[in-house]
This record gives structure tokens, C-alpha cells and sequence, in this order.
């Protein structure tokens, strides 16, 4: 794994909110993380979370048909998945998450694989970290390609930049590609970067950077398994999301969001310094 950061690729995605890293995996993980995520899928049987099909807030029901053939997502596969929970919980990405947000502790808060089935629509631009029940302007996501990201099968593009002015306002993923900039016209005629990567090449990207992909052009698919990263501290505001109505009955607006068992500390400067 090719987890350690130069200071250029730090610097980069400080500055666009977001950086590509070539290689990220090789070849023997690579094909390791495809097997997990076929093993994850199977025992899955069609269920988004490991307690239920949907996803809480992810977007206008006139707009469900279009959004379910934007990709397949199953999410947190890592909790009944023992390959995927290995890892999902690597310390050292762990830490490469938290070097480029500039924080101490890192949790995740989801992973996901996203599947471009054969034909699949664009994903139109939008933001992350405004679905999520926390609102932290340093939280970010890995985003890890299990086959080749091309322009003509749903490689991501990003706006460099717009996480410095976006905030947690959202049109979500539906049939307009532009939506998002009726929210943040300023963007409107920026020049958007495409993330080609081969398999097994990453990005990491702000959650509040401005990202899309392209529609499935291709009779194949265009298999990515991402993770949502948590800085440590952050607290409840309200959005349901992934917590189940179990958790939610517990939470009150404020709460620390620091259950190990839903969103597990896979990286703190304190346990390494203990641990040293």
C-alpha cells in the first residue's frame, strides 16, 4: 500500500480539496479488496445497511428511480464483513486521512461500495458531508477504484477549490447535473478536473468539495469501494442518515458521536504516542 503522503499531495489537496493517488494498492490488494467486496455483496443479499434496504435521507423520492440506476451503494459493509472490516480499519489509512485534514483522530463514519452498473446515469454534482449527522468542515471520504475509471464508464470530477466557499447546503443526487449551481452560482463556470485512475488507484476528497461523475457508457462496470471519514469530537446535528432508529432514540443534538462500535477511532495521535 503506498500510504505514506508527500508534502505536495498534502499541499494539493489542501488547496483543491481533494488529490489522486496512483497505485494506492497493489496488485495482490488490489485483487484482495475485489474479493472482500465480492463475499460483502453476496452475504448482503440486496440490503444497503446490515439492518435495512434504504438509506435515510438520500434524496427526493420523485427522483428514486433515476437515483437507483446512478449506482448500486451498499453501505458499512465493514460491520458483517470480517475481510472488509480488516480493511475498512487500517490504521494507516487511517492516518492518511487525518494528515490531510489536519486533525488528531480520525472515526469512520460510513464505507460504501459504489457500483456503476452497464448504462448507468451520471452522477450529478453535489456534496457529502451534508447527508451526514455531523457537520465538520474537515471530513472527507477515500474513494478506491476496483476497476479502471475512464472517461467513458463514471471516472469522478471535482471543482478544485469549491470546498473553501460551499457550505452544508445541498440539492442531493437527482436528474439535473447542474442543480447544484442554483446553491453556489459562483461555480457555475469553473473548469472541473477529471480523477482518470487505473484500478487500484485513490482519491481522497473534502466532503464539501463539488464532485460528479460521468454516466456509464460502457457494458461493463465500474466497481469503487469508498470510506467516509469522521474527524474525532464531532457531535450529533439532527440528520438521521445511517444511524438506525435505535441509535437515533438515544441521540440529542450535541451528543459526542463517539461510539466505537458504529464509528470506530481507526486513528488517533494520542494512541500513537501512548503506544510508542
Amino acid at each position: 500500500m503506498k500510504n505514506e503522503l508527500t508534502p505536495d499531495q498534502i499541499a494539493n489537496y489542501q488547496k483543491d480539496g481533494f488529490v489522486v493517488i496512483e497505485d494506492f494498492l497493489s496488485p495482490q490488494e488490489l485483487d484482495n479488496w475485489r474479493t472482500a467486496l465480492d463475499e460483502a455483496l453476496a452475504n448482503r443479499n440486496g440490503n444497503k445497511l446490515p439492518d435495512r434496504k434504504e438509506v435515510y435521507g438520500k434524496g427526493d423520492d420523485a427522483d428514486k428511480s433515476y437515483y437507483d440506476n446512478v449506482f448500486d451503494q451498499m453501505i458499512n459493509l465493514w460491520q458483517d464483513n470480517e475481510k472488509m472490516r480488516n480493511i475498512m480499519l487500517d490504521e494507516r489509512i487511517g492516518k492518511m486521512a487525518a494528515q490531510l485534514a489536519g486533525v488528531d483522530g480520525i472515526r469512520i463514519w460510513h464505507d460504501q461500495a459504489l457500483i456503476k452498473k452497464p448504462w448507468a446515469n451520471p452522477t450529478s454534482w453535489h456534496l457529502d458531508t451534508p447527508y451526514w449527522s455531523f457537520s465538520d468542515r474537515k471530513a472527507l471520504s477515500i474513494w478506491v477504484a476496483l476497476d479502471d475509471a475512464t472517461y467513458e464508464n463514471g471516472c469522478l470530477f471535482f471543482i478544485p477549490g469549491s470546498y473553501l466557499k460551499t457550505t452544508f447546503e445541498n440539492p442531493g443526487i437527482g436528474k439535473n447535473m447542474g442543480e447544484i449551481f442554483k446553491v453556489y452560482p459562483e461555480f457555475f463556470k469553473s473548469n472541473s478536473k477529471a480523477a482518470l485512475m487505473k484500478a487500484g488507484s485513490c482519491s481522497f476528497h473534502n466532503g464539501l468539495t463539488i464532485h460528479g461523475a460521468h454516466a456509464n457508457m460502457t457494458s461493463g462496470y465500474r466497481r469503487a469501494m469508498t470510506c467516509a471519514y469522521m474527524p474525532d469530537g464531532n457531535t450529533y446535528n439532527g440528520t438521521q442518515n445511517i444511524l438506525s432508529d435505535a441509535q437515533l432514540a438515544k441521540l440529542h443534538i450535541g451528543d459526542l458521536l463517539n461510539d466505537d462500535k458504529q464509528n470506530p477511532l481507526i486513528y488517533s495521535v494520542r494512541r500513537v504516542l501512548e503506544n510508542a
